[in-house]
Protein backbone atom coordinates (compact mmCIF):
# COMPACT_ATOMS: atom_id res chain seq x y z
CA UNK A 1 0.00 0.00 0.00
CA UNK A 2 3.05 2.26 -0.17
CA UNK A 3 3.85 2.35 3.55
CA UNK A 4 5.40 0.08 6.17
CA UNK A 5 2.81 -1.75 8.24
CA UNK A 6 0.79 -4.95 8.44
CA UNK A 7 -2.36 -3.58 10.05
CA UNK A 8 -5.65 -5.31 9.28
CA UNK A 9 -9.24 -5.27 10.53
CA UNK A 10 -11.38 -8.41 10.85
CA UNK A 11 -15.13 -8.42 11.40
CA UNK A 12 -16.81 -11.51 12.86
CA UNK A 13 -20.34 -12.03 14.17
CA UNK A 14 -19.59 -10.52 17.57
CA UNK A 15 -16.13 -9.00 17.34
CA UNK A 16 -14.25 -6.37 15.43
CA UNK A 17 -10.55 -7.13 15.69
CA UNK A 18 -7.78 -4.67 14.81
CA UNK A 19 -4.30 -6.17 14.47
CA UNK A 20 -1.03 -4.24 14.57
CA UNK A 21 -2.37 -0.66 14.56
CA UNK A 22 0.87 1.02 13.60
CA UNK A 23 2.49 2.48 10.53
CA UNK A 24 5.82 3.93 9.46
CA UNK A 25 7.78 5.03 6.44
CA UNK A 26 11.33 3.91 5.82
CA UNK A 27 13.10 6.91 7.31
CA UNK A 28 15.96 6.80 4.83
CA UNK A 29 15.98 4.93 1.53
CA UNK A 30 18.50 5.61 -1.22
CA UNK A 31 19.71 8.42 1.06
CA UNK A 32 16.32 10.15 0.81
CA UNK A 33 13.65 10.95 3.38
CA UNK A 34 10.08 9.83 2.55
CA UNK A 35 8.67 11.62 -0.47
CA UNK A 36 5.68 13.91 0.32
CA UNK A 37 3.38 11.73 -1.80
CA UNK A 38 4.33 8.74 0.32
CA UNK A 39 3.66 10.90 3.39
CA UNK A 40 0.22 11.72 1.95
CA UNK A 41 -0.60 8.02 1.61
CA UNK A 42 0.65 7.50 5.17
CA UNK A 43 -1.74 10.20 6.43
CA UNK A 44 -4.73 8.60 4.75
CA UNK A 45 -3.99 5.15 6.15
CA UNK A 46 -3.46 6.59 9.62
CA UNK A 47 -6.98 8.06 9.46
CA UNK A 48 -8.33 4.59 8.62
CA UNK A 49 -6.50 3.09 11.60
CA UNK A 50 -8.01 5.72 13.91
CA UNK A 51 -11.48 4.88 12.59
CA UNK A 52 -10.99 1.15 13.09
CA UNK A 53 -9.52 1.70 16.57
CA UNK A 54 -12.71 3.50 17.58
CA UNK A 55 -14.84 0.55 16.34
CA UNK A 56 -12.76 -2.36 17.64
CA UNK A 57 -13.76 -4.77 20.39
CA UNK A 58 -10.23 -6.20 20.45
CA UNK A 59 -6.81 -4.90 19.45
CA UNK A 60 -3.89 -7.28 18.98
CA UNK A 61 -0.25 -6.19 18.94
CA UNK A 62 2.06 -8.83 17.51
CA UNK A 63 5.19 -7.04 18.74
CA UNK A 64 6.31 -3.56 19.71
CA UNK A 65 8.30 -2.39 16.69
CA UNK A 66 7.50 1.13 15.54
CA UNK A 67 5.52 0.15 12.44
CA UNK A 68 3.14 -2.13 14.39
CA UNK A 69 2.09 -0.11 17.44
CA UNK A 70 1.20 3.49 18.33
CA UNK A 71 4.17 5.33 19.80
CA UNK A 72 4.56 8.06 22.41
CA UNK A 73 7.73 9.31 20.70
CA UNK A 74 6.57 8.80 17.10
CA UNK A 75 8.46 10.57 14.34
CA UNK A 76 6.36 12.57 11.81
CA UNK A 77 5.79 9.45 9.68
CA UNK A 78 4.77 7.02 12.45
CA UNK A 79 1.45 6.58 14.28
CA UNK A 80 1.35 8.79 17.37
CA UNK A 81 -0.55 7.40 20.34
CA UNK A 82 -2.11 10.84 20.92
CA UNK A 83 -4.45 10.14 18.00
CA UNK A 84 -6.20 7.32 19.91
CA UNK A 85 -5.50 8.21 23.54
CA UNK A 86 -9.13 8.98 24.40
CA UNK A 87 -10.84 6.65 21.93
CA UNK A 88 -12.68 3.44 22.78
CA UNK A 89 -11.75 3.01 26.47
CA UNK A 90 -13.45 -0.41 26.69
CA UNK A 91 -11.39 -2.06 23.96
CA UNK A 92 -9.32 -5.12 24.98
CA UNK A 93 -5.64 -5.01 23.97
CA UNK A 94 -3.79 -8.34 23.58
CA UNK A 95 -0.01 -8.64 23.52
CA UNK A 96 2.90 -10.99 24.04
CA UNK A 97 3.94 -11.90 27.57
CA UNK A 98 5.42 -8.62 28.76
CA UNK A 99 8.31 -10.28 30.57
CA UNK A 100 9.49 -11.61 27.19
CA UNK A 101 9.95 -8.15 25.70
CA UNK A 102 13.24 -6.36 25.12
CA UNK A 103 13.87 -3.26 27.28
CA UNK A 104 12.81 -0.96 24.42
CA UNK A 105 9.65 -2.96 23.70
CA UNK A 106 8.81 -3.09 27.42
CA UNK A 107 9.16 0.69 27.58
CA UNK A 108 6.77 1.05 24.65
CA UNK A 109 4.28 -1.36 26.22
CA UNK A 110 4.39 0.54 29.51
CA UNK A 111 3.88 3.85 27.69
CA UNK A 112 0.91 2.43 25.80
CA UNK A 113 -0.69 1.18 29.01
CA UNK A 114 -0.03 4.48 30.79
CA UNK A 115 -1.38 6.77 28.07
CA UNK A 116 -4.46 4.61 27.42
CA UNK A 117 -4.98 4.08 31.18
CA UNK A 118 -5.49 0.40 30.46
CA UNK A 119 -3.84 -2.88 31.42
CA UNK A 120 -2.59 -4.92 28.48
CA UNK A 121 -3.77 -8.53 28.31
CA UNK A 122 -1.09 -11.17 27.79
CA UNK A 123 -2.49 -13.45 25.09
CA UNK A 124 0.62 -15.39 24.12
CA UNK A 125 -0.02 -19.14 23.95
CA UNK A 126 -3.69 -18.78 24.90
CA UNK A 127 -7.12 -19.20 23.30
CA UNK A 128 -9.91 -16.70 23.84
CA UNK A 129 -13.16 -17.47 22.04
CA UNK A 130 -12.60 -17.33 18.30
CA UNK A 131 -9.04 -16.03 18.81
CA UNK A 132 -5.92 -18.06 19.49
CA UNK A 133 -2.41 -16.72 19.98
CA UNK A 134 0.85 -18.49 19.31
CA UNK A 135 3.77 -18.62 21.65
CA UNK A 136 6.33 -16.04 20.62
CA UNK A 137 8.26 -16.98 17.48
CA UNK A 138 11.38 -15.30 16.08
CA UNK A 139 11.20 -12.07 14.11
CA UNK A 140 13.11 -13.72 11.29
CA UNK A 141 15.68 -16.34 12.25
CA UNK A 142 16.09 -17.59 15.79
CA UNK A 143 18.34 -15.77 18.26
CA UNK A 144 18.52 -12.52 16.32
CA UNK A 145 18.48 -9.03 17.82
CA UNK A 146 15.01 -8.24 16.43
CA UNK A 147 13.22 -10.21 19.14
CA UNK A 148 10.01 -12.20 18.74
CA UNK A 149 6.43 -11.82 17.51
CA UNK A 150 3.05 -13.30 18.43
CA UNK A 151 0.93 -14.80 15.65
CA UNK A 152 -2.88 -14.81 15.74
CA UNK A 153 -5.55 -17.23 14.52
CA UNK A 154 -9.17 -16.10 14.14
CA UNK A 155 -11.60 -18.92 13.40
CA UNK A 156 -15.29 -18.51 12.69
CA UNK A 157 -16.73 -19.30 9.26
CA UNK A 158 -13.18 -19.63 7.99
CA UNK A 159 -9.72 -19.57 9.55
CA UNK A 160 -7.57 -16.46 9.20
CA UNK A 161 -3.98 -16.27 10.42
CA UNK A 162 -1.92 -13.11 10.92
CA UNK A 163 1.81 -13.89 11.02
CA UNK A 164 3.61 -10.61 11.24
CA UNK A 165 7.33 -10.23 10.47
CA UNK A 166 8.23 -13.92 10.63
CA UNK A 167 10.07 -13.43 7.32
CA UNK A 168 9.50 -17.14 6.52
CA UNK A 169 12.83 -17.96 8.17
CA UNK A 170 11.75 -20.04 11.16
CA UNK A 171 10.38 -23.58 10.90
CA UNK A 172 8.58 -23.31 14.25
CA UNK A 173 6.48 -20.42 12.98
CA UNK A 174 5.65 -22.13 9.68
CA UNK A 175 4.69 -25.39 11.43
CA UNK A 176 2.34 -23.49 13.74
CA UNK A 177 0.64 -21.80 10.78
CA UNK A 178 0.20 -25.15 9.03
CA UNK A 179 -1.21 -26.74 12.21
CA UNK A 180 -3.82 -23.98 12.37
CA UNK A 181 -4.90 -24.92 8.80
CA UNK A 182 -5.82 -21.41 7.65
CA UNK A 183 -7.99 -20.60 4.69
CA UNK A 184 -6.32 -17.19 4.51
CA UNK A 185 -2.91 -16.26 5.92
CA UNK A 186 -1.33 -12.82 6.00
CA UNK A 187 2.41 -13.35 6.38
CA UNK A 188 5.35 -10.97 6.61
CA UNK A 189 7.70 -12.07 3.84
CA UNK A 190 11.51 -11.91 3.67
CA UNK A 191 13.36 -8.56 3.44
CA UNK A 192 14.81 -9.03 -0.01
CA UNK A 193 15.54 -5.31 -0.18
CA UNK A 194 18.30 -5.82 2.43
CA UNK A 195 20.45 -7.59 -0.14
CA UNK A 196 23.67 -6.45 1.56
CA UNK A 197 22.90 -8.54 4.67
CA UNK A 198 20.23 -11.02 3.58
CA UNK A 199 22.18 -14.07 2.45
CA UNK A 200 21.52 -16.46 -0.39
CA UNK A 201 20.87 -19.26 2.11
CA UNK A 202 18.24 -17.12 3.85
CA UNK A 203 16.51 -16.41 0.54
CA UNK A 204 16.51 -20.15 -0.19
CA UNK A 205 15.05 -20.95 3.23
CA UNK A 206 12.31 -18.30 2.87
CA UNK A 207 11.43 -19.61 -0.60
CA UNK A 208 11.17 -23.18 0.69
CA UNK A 209 8.85 -22.15 3.53
CA UNK A 210 6.77 -19.96 1.24
CA UNK A 211 6.26 -22.96 -1.06
CA UNK A 212 5.19 -25.09 1.93
CA UNK A 213 2.54 -22.54 2.88
CA UNK A 214 1.42 -21.91 -0.69
CA UNK A 215 0.60 -25.60 -1.14
CA UNK A 216 -1.67 -25.71 1.93
CA UNK A 217 -3.24 -22.25 2.26
CA UNK A 218 -6.01 -21.29 -0.16
CA UNK A 219 -5.14 -17.58 -0.07
CA UNK A 220 -1.58 -16.74 0.96
CA UNK A 221 -0.95 -12.99 1.34
CA UNK A 222 2.77 -12.17 1.44
CA UNK A 223 3.67 -8.58 2.19
CA UNK A 224 5.44 -6.08 4.46
CA UNK A 225 9.25 -6.52 4.17
CA UNK A 226 8.78 -8.40 0.90
CA UNK A 227 7.12 -5.51 -0.95
CA UNK A 228 9.78 -2.91 -0.26
CA UNK A 229 11.41 -3.54 -3.62
CA UNK A 230 10.42 -4.84 -7.04
CA UNK A 231 12.17 -8.14 -6.41
CA UNK A 232 9.42 -8.95 -3.91
CA UNK A 233 6.74 -8.50 -6.57
CA UNK A 234 8.66 -10.84 -8.88
CA UNK A 235 8.99 -13.34 -6.03
CA UNK A 236 5.20 -13.46 -5.54
CA UNK A 237 4.59 -13.85 -9.27
CA UNK A 238 7.05 -16.74 -9.52
CA UNK A 239 5.67 -18.48 -6.43
CA UNK A 240 2.10 -18.06 -7.66
CA UNK A 241 2.95 -19.74 -10.94
CA UNK A 242 4.03 -22.89 -9.09
CA UNK A 243 0.85 -23.61 -7.14
CA UNK A 244 -2.86 -23.93 -7.76
CA UNK A 245 -3.52 -21.77 -4.70
CA UNK A 246 -3.69 -17.97 -4.67
CA UNK A 247 -0.47 -16.17 -3.72
CA UNK A 248 -0.86 -12.39 -3.62
CA UNK A 249 0.11 -9.23 -1.74
CA UNK A 250 -2.14 -7.16 0.51
CA UNK A 251 -3.10 -4.68 -2.20
CA UNK A 252 -4.15 -7.56 -4.48
CA UNK A 253 -6.38 -8.98 -1.74
CA UNK A 254 -8.05 -5.59 -1.26
CA UNK A 255 -8.42 -5.17 -5.02
CA UNK A 256 -6.34 -2.00 -4.83
CA UNK A 257 -3.45 -1.05 -7.11
CA UNK A 258 0.00 -1.93 -5.88
CA UNK A 259 1.98 1.15 -4.90
CA UNK A 260 5.61 0.24 -4.28
CA UNK A 261 6.36 3.78 -3.15
CA UNK A 262 9.41 2.90 -1.09
CA UNK A 263 10.95 1.05 -4.02
CA UNK A 264 10.29 3.98 -6.33
CA UNK A 265 11.36 6.74 -3.93
CA UNK A 266 14.14 8.01 -6.22
CA UNK A 267 11.68 8.23 -9.12
CA UNK A 268 9.16 10.11 -6.98
CA UNK A 269 11.78 12.74 -6.19
CA UNK A 270 12.60 13.00 -9.90
CA UNK A 271 8.97 13.21 -11.03
CA UNK A 272 7.73 15.45 -8.20
CA UNK A 273 10.65 17.55 -6.93
CA UNK A 274 10.75 18.42 -3.22
CA UNK A 275 11.99 21.81 -1.96
CA UNK A 276 14.90 21.88 0.46
CA UNK A 277 13.56 22.06 4.01
CA UNK A 278 10.14 20.55 3.21
CA UNK A 279 10.46 17.78 5.81
CA UNK A 280 11.43 20.17 8.59
CA UNK A 281 8.50 22.40 7.68
CA UNK A 282 6.16 19.40 7.59
CA UNK A 283 7.29 18.29 11.06
CA UNK A 284 6.50 21.81 12.34
CA UNK A 285 3.08 21.88 10.64
CA UNK A 286 4.06 24.64 8.22
CA UNK A 287 3.34 22.68 5.03
CA UNK A 288 1.02 19.83 4.05
CA UNK A 289 0.89 17.12 1.40
CA UNK A 290 -2.05 18.44 -0.64
CA UNK A 291 0.07 19.69 -3.54
CA UNK A 292 1.76 16.32 -3.96
CA UNK A 293 -1.46 14.35 -3.66
CA UNK A 294 -2.97 16.37 -6.51
CA UNK A 295 0.23 16.27 -8.54
CA UNK A 296 0.36 12.49 -8.24
CA UNK A 297 -3.04 11.85 -9.82
CA UNK A 298 -1.76 11.69 -13.38
CA UNK A 299 1.46 9.95 -12.42
CA UNK A 300 -0.57 7.49 -10.38
CA UNK A 301 -2.13 6.03 -13.53
CA UNK A 302 1.29 5.04 -14.82
CA UNK A 303 2.41 3.98 -11.37
CA UNK A 304 -0.55 1.63 -11.08
CA UNK A 305 0.27 -0.02 -14.39
CA UNK A 306 3.98 -0.34 -13.70
CA UNK A 307 3.67 -1.75 -10.20
CA UNK A 308 1.23 -4.48 -11.27
CA UNK A 309 3.85 -6.10 -13.48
Amino acid sequence: MGVRGLCCFIKTKNRKILIDPGIALGYHRYGLLPHPFQVAVDEKIQKKIVKRWSEATDIIISHFHGDHVPLVDANPYQFNIKKVAKLNPKVRIWTEILAHLSPLEKKRADSLSLVLKKDLIEGEGKEQGIMAFSKSVPHGEANNRLGKVMMTKIAEDCVFVHASDIQLLNNEAVIQILEWRPDIALVGGPPLYLSHRFSRSQVKKAWYNAKRLSQKVDILILDHHLMRNYEGAKWIKCLSSRTDKKVICGADFMKKPRMLLEARRENLYRDMPVPVGWHNDYAKGKVNTNHYWNLAKELYKNMKLNDQK
